[in-house]
């Protein structure tokens, strides 16, 4: 026992450290550790073999390299984090959502197929097609709710859910209208209906988003269904039938698409009003 103070011992273990930094500092110290083995470049406040909660020349902790704090301590990324998240990111693309988006866009062209084989006409091939347009239209119930359930939103998710569902709604309206079932007009308000609410969520993007109301929702499962009873070869009452739920989601379409026109205004205009105020307080 020397008796040297706590606080004295601290200081002369400060000096040596803050001296070995010094040291490594300089070109020759770091090609030195480099020769050595050490990670070249490395911090003076992070001891040999990277330990953790190293001692500043102030006989303080520090955060080291393996505690995910930076010397302030704040969090940071670890080496490589980046790359990690990015490959986990990338395999989160498979999961069953997206899978089930997938699924809907390839039936889209299995669905033109079948409704056009034998010139259209054959009822078999027609419930063969109709099939693969609920399939479509089932898991379309499903991939979003499952995205947001599990945490299963990705980018990949955002751009192919909306493409596969304008894709084979598009597809069996265009089906039908060119097999002569379905006036090309009724075609045409519908699609270009989906156009304008697209380009309406582009225009106020940056001002917020267009949530969907019941209204859309509504619209949708009544588009669902009619398009669905045109695709198969029906007669008699059902055939009138079918007619009068087509009206209904005509009359839905185009009520819906008003009132997203109009939300998108509003939104737009709300957006406009609270970056000039936001101008005006940041000049005052």
């Amino acid at each position: 026992m020397t008796g040297v103070p706590a606080s004295a011992a601290g200081g002369a273990s400060g000096a040596r450290r803050a001296a070995a930094g010094a040291a490594a500092a300089t070109p020759a110290a770091s090609a030195m550790r480099s020769a050595e083995g050490g990670a070249p470049g490395a911090s003076a406040g992070v001891g040999d073999g990277g330990t953790a909660g190293a001692v500043s020349g102030a006989g303080e902790a520090v955060p080291g390299e393996d505690s995910g704090l930076d010397a302030q301590g704040e969090e940071r990324t670890p080496r490589g984090g980046k790359i990690a998240a990015a490959a986990v990111n990338q395999a989160s693309v498979w999961n069953i959502a997206n899978l089930l988006t997938m699924l809907r866009l390839v039936l889209v062209p299995a669905f033109v197929a079948l409704m056009l084989a034998d010139g259209g006409y054959d009822p078999a091939w027609r419930s063969l097609a109709w099939a693969a347009f609920a399939i479509a239209m089932i898991t379309d119930l499903f991939d979003g709710h499952l995205a947001r359930t599990y945490n299963l939103v990705t980018d990949f998710g955002k751009i192919a859910d909306p493409i596969a569902d304008k894709a084979i709604m598009g597809a069996a309206l265009v089906c039908l209208s060119a097999l002569g079932d379905l006036p090309w007009w009724v075609t045409g308000v519908i699609l270009g209906r989906e156009l304008g609410v697209t380009l309406l969520r582009f225009w106020v993007i940056r001002y917020g988003v267009i949530p969907a109301s019941r209204g859309g929702k509504l619209k949708t499962l009544t588009q669902g269904v009619a398009v669905g009873m045109y695709v198969l070869a029906l007669t008699g009452w059902l055939a009138t039938l079918r007619w009068w739920v087509m009206a209904a989601a005509v009359v839905l379409t185009v009520v819906t698409g008003l009132d997203y026109v109009k939300q998108a205004i509003v939104l737009r205009r709300q957006g406009i009003a609270e970056r000039k105020a936001a101008l005006e307080e940041k000049e005052a």
